[in-house]
């Protein structure tokens, strides 16, 4: 018996939509014949990524947004509504990083250290970014009925990773956000997940030298390096109503990492 996921022109919101695991998501969802709010900061692989999407019948929108600034999130949320009246479900993909040890030493010597504006920028897209859009589309959420919320987690959430300080931080953060918010918001039948991804084949990780990705896959049991496609079917099993009664859970998607492998 095929699983029905009860997608059929629901209203999705992908933040970070224009690249990576969220242009993977937004088509996903779009398959399911749901209409997509894309918001990157991206126009222009935004607008592609609407093209493509329209092509293929789909119905889709590119919104310019930076998830950092409240204020453009309030005003996308309430366009999103304007066009299609409503807002079913919100995948909080957005994110970047900017790697560097909390503190480097040589010989003894102070080197380098993480700078504020490495901090402030994580933070600001990966955490408040977070905060900013789940605060805008759960009000909407509610008086509607209900909606779910899906938030990008990371294993080095969960484990933590050497030079990520900022990005572990926003990440563990999210799960914490979202164990809170789907105590509070339950009760609106609104349901909040965390998916924690693994080593995912992206353009982030394009740049890393072989001998680096090598050790990734090595670390993976499953063998090989996640696709973006892998995430983008958990966010669609976690909107749908075969997930009805999941909320609070935080789904690793990393062909089973295990801390030290």
């Amino acid at each position: 018996m095929a699983i029905e996921t009860g997608l059929q022109g629901k209203v999705v919101i992908v933040t970070g939509a224009a690249a990576g695991i969220g242009r993977e998501t937004a088509r996903r969802f779009a398959a399911e014949g749901c209409r997509v709010a894309a918001w990157d900061v991206d126009a222009a692989r935004g607008a592609s990524l609407v093209d493509e999407l329209t092509a293929a019948g789909g119905e889709a929108a590119f919104f310019a947004v930076n998830v950092a600034d409240a204020a453009a999130v309030e005003a996308a949320t309430t366009a999103v509504l304007a066009r299609w009246g409503r807002l079913d479900v919100l995948v909080n993909n957005a994110g970047i990083v900017r790697d560097g040890q909390l503190v480097k030493f040589k010989d003894g010597q102070l080197v380098g250290s993480m700078s504020d504006e490495q901090w402030e920028a994580v933070i600001g897209v990966n955490l408040r970014g977070v905060f900013h859009c789940t605060r805008a589309a759960v009000p909407h959420m509610i008086t509607a009925g209900g909606g779910v919320v899906l938030n990008a987690s990371s294993v080095v959430g969960l484990y933590g990773n050497f030079g990520q300080t900022n990005y572990v931080a926003t990440k563990a953060g999210v799960i914490g956000m979202t164990r809170v918010w789907a105590r509070e918001l339950g009760r609106y039948n609104i349901r909040v997940n965390a998916v924690a991804p693994g080593f995912v084949a992206t353009e982030i990780l394009a740049s890393m030298p072989q001998k680096v990705l090598d050790g990734m896959v090595a670390r993976t049991p499953i063998g090989r390096m996640g696709q973006p496609l892998d995430i983008a079917n958990a966010y669609v099993f976690l909107a749908s109503d075969a997930a009805s009664f999941i909320s609070g859970a935080v789904l690793s998607v990393d062909g089973g990492l295990v801390v030290g492998t």
